[in-house]
């Protein structure tokens, strides 16, 4: 079965809209965007848009190549301050000459709807609910939920340890009571790693997962997306070959992509909900 991320998330945002409609004061998002990246411009584009239809004010500030990380700073500092804004993002990657370490810490955990802040992470880690958890890992919980696919007592394997996504996918999975093995570059055997799966999830960015490595019925998450020989969008899993196998599994483009512009939306709106 497809794990129909498109499906989902549309479902959450309608019903986010609702919620949204009746508050006398509108969640406000700022987004900050260095640079020329045509990548970050197109997410950039893709969030305001979803913001839009859930009815949260958004406010794109673009600034050039050249800013400094103090410049940056300084403008991170005025959001913060600022009554009228609930959310603060920046976009990454950020140019080379701007510590990303820096600029992410510089954000107020309250307002950090990424949940990429070292107090954020930490309340996670240590069993504390944090103002915000990140939006991939949250929205693939999300999605798993809403098929019914129990995460209590599963033996999950997360193949990436990033800390967008493996590390605190790890994290939240285990605080659902999974039992959670993390894979990476240095990890032996990986293949008969997820062989024993009941859920894989993969966010290497690369062809990773084929078919003679998952168990049967698994369910296989797939958050990486790139453009492979062809030019195509594809992701970690040999999705062709591995479908005929598994019980669930996400599609390349359509699957965790949807459900981390949801996530991010629910964060962006929950100061108010």
């Amino acid at each position: 079965m497809i794990l129909d991320g498109k499906k989902v998330s549309q479902a959450i945002l309608e019903d986010l809209s609702k919620q949204v409609s009746i508050l006398e004061k509108k969640p406000h998002l700022a987004v900050i965007l260095v640079g020329e990246n045509s990548a970050s411009k197109i997410y950039v584009k893709n969030k305001k848009i979803a913001a839009e239809k859930v009815g949260i004010k958004t406010s794109i500030i673009e600034l050039v190549e050249s800013t400094t990380e103090e410049e940056l700073l300084s403008k991170i500092e005025e959001l913060n301050a600022s009554n009228d804004v609930t959310g603060i993002l920046v976009q990454l990657p950020l140019p080379k000459h701007i510590n990303k370490n820096n600029v992410i810490t510089a954000i107020s955990p309250q307002k950090d709807v990424d949940g990429f802040h070292p107090e954020n992470v930490g309340r996670m880690v240590i069993g504390l609910e944090p103002y915000y958890y990140p939006a991939t890992p949250q929205g693939i919980i999300m999605l798993l939920d809403y098929y019914n696919i129990p995460i209590e007592g599963a033996d999950v394997i997360v193949i990436g340890r990033s800390n967008i996504v493996g590390k605190p996918m790890a994290q939240m999975l285990l605080k659902r009571n999974a039992t959670v093995t993390c894979c990476h570059s240095y990890t032996k055997d990986l293949e008969n790693k997820i062989k024993t799966a009941d859920i894989v999830i993969s966010a290497v960015g690369k062809k990773i997962v084929r078919c003679k490595m998952v168990k049967k019925n698994s369910v296989i998450v797939d958050v990486g997306i790139f453009k492979d020989s062809n030019g195509q969008l594809t992701g970690d899993v040999d999705f062709d070959y591995v479908s005929s196998s598994v019980g669930y599994i996400t599609p390349v483009p359509g699957g965790v992509g949807p459900m981390t512009i949801a996530s991010l939306m629910c964060n962006a709106s929950k100061v108010y909900r």
